[in-house]
């Protein structure tokens, strides 16, 4: 599971990475410089999307548990 995560923060920065490439590169049409960064942004929700949902599946099917403050307390 850890490995996991970590794999899909890597997807997260790479993308945001990406995005920035594009947005900041000079060369190219502006519609095509756009619709790459769009492209690049939607990819890294995509991701944020999956690693949020894939941690609440861990939890649901118990195999990670919270360790902060215990509710009543």
């Amino acid at each position: 599971m850890n490995y996991l995560v970590i794999v899909a923060f890597v997807g997260i920065l790479v993308s945001l990475g990406a995005a920035l490439f594009f947005m900041l590169r000079g060369s190219g049409a502006d519609e095509q410089k756009n619709a790459r960064m769009a492209r690049a942004l939607a990819l890294r929700v995509g991701f944020s999307i999956f690693i949020f949902l894939t941690i609440l599946l861990a939890w649901w099917m118990g195999w990670i548990e919270p360790t902060g403050i215990k509710p009543g307390q």
